[in-house]
């Protein structure tokens, strides 16, 4: 997931469309808006996907059968969407560089939270969702944020900032992309991460922050170019985004250890960002990040077998 200014937010609103037009299902591509630039994805119920657009903050469904778009967020004024993730009819939707997250009803669109995660400039890049908490990640800044969900699973207006330990260390460097990807144990209680300049996995103590490196074997040992990440039982998918691929890896009962069994590959990858999974099928939308925004660009979900 790449960086964002509020700049690049306004000069690219002319993409923002209140009608979306129906999309096409082409093979192993569901097409999207022209103009939309798309970064994250997510499961939603039934063949139901969500898909962010990073300088409007729009979000619209996609039916992955029929290939239909629809709007469910519509765009508001200094909002961005990064990565999103869907859960108990919620969108929760990283803010990117405007330090923020966004709680939205995934039916109706309408606001539910808007929480201020910190102040001072950085990149709200992903997250991920336990029974009590949305875990969100900073690609500038060594800490996560955790928004507590109270009754009912409603999120709270304020978020914890919990700093990162242990072997995970950021440069000094504030061009860098940090810690990316997110995601977490059934029980709520560990996290993994990956860390996209070094292509380093790590496995996170959700109470303390304590961070500890996963030694990777198999084709490689690093995870270079590492985006979103989807954990399923013990297997990790690890998207590359610039590098066109998904790498598979096999972690053992502890999370300690990985195993790089097998990448996937497609032609159609251009830049692929996050992952969704429905079934026996991987979702990814290319970002296309490098090609030059134009609301005359065309843009795509790509489904590859897991």
């Amino acid at each position: 997931m790449r960086r964002l200014t509020l700049a690049l937010i306004a000069a690219v609103a002319l993409v923002a469309a209140v009608a979306l037009p129906a999309s096409s299902q082409t093979g192993e591509t569901l097409a999207l808006p022209n103009g939309w630039q798309p970064e994250g994805i997510a499961s939603g119920p039934g063949k139901t996907l969500f898909v962010g657009s990073i300088p409007t903050g729009r979000v619209l469904r996609l039916d992955t059968r029929t290939g239909r778009t629809t709007q469910v967020v519509p765009q508001r004024e200094g909002r961005a969407a990064i990565g999103l993730k869907y859960d108990r009819k919620r969108l929760f939707v990283a803010g990117g560089a405007t330090g923020r997250a966004f709680v939205y009803d995934a039916r109706t669109g309408r606001d539910i939270r808007d929480v201020a995660l910190t102040d001072a400039p950085t990149f709200v890049n992903d997250v991920a969702i336990t029974r009590r908490a949305a875990w969100f990640t900073d690609s500038r800044r060594p800490q996560l944020y955790r928004l507590a969900l109270g009754k009912r699973g409603a999120p709270r207006a304020s978020a914890r900032t919990v700093p990162l330990s242990g072997d995970l260390q950021y440069d000094e460097d504030p061009e860098n992309n940090e810690v990316n990807g997110i995601a977490a144990t059934p029980d709520g209680r560990t996290l993994l991460v990956v860390q996209s300049n070094s292509g380093v996995l790590f496995r996170v103590d959700a109470r303390t922050g304590g961070t500890t490196t996963i030694p990777l074997t198999g084709s490689q040992d690093r995870l270079p170019n590492a985006d979103g990440i989807l954990l399923h039982g013990r297997t990790l998918y690890v998207v590359q985004n610039r590098l066109n691929k998904v790498a598979v890896v096999t972690l053992d009962r502890a999370l300690a250890n990985g195993t790089i069994e097998r990448e996937i590959t497609h032609p159609a990858f251009d830049v692929p960002t996050t992952v969704a999974r429905h079934g026996p099928y991987l979702y990814l939308p290319n970002a296309r990040f490098g090609t030059p925004p134009s609301p005359d660009n065309e843009f795509a979900v790509v489904r590859v077998a897991r």
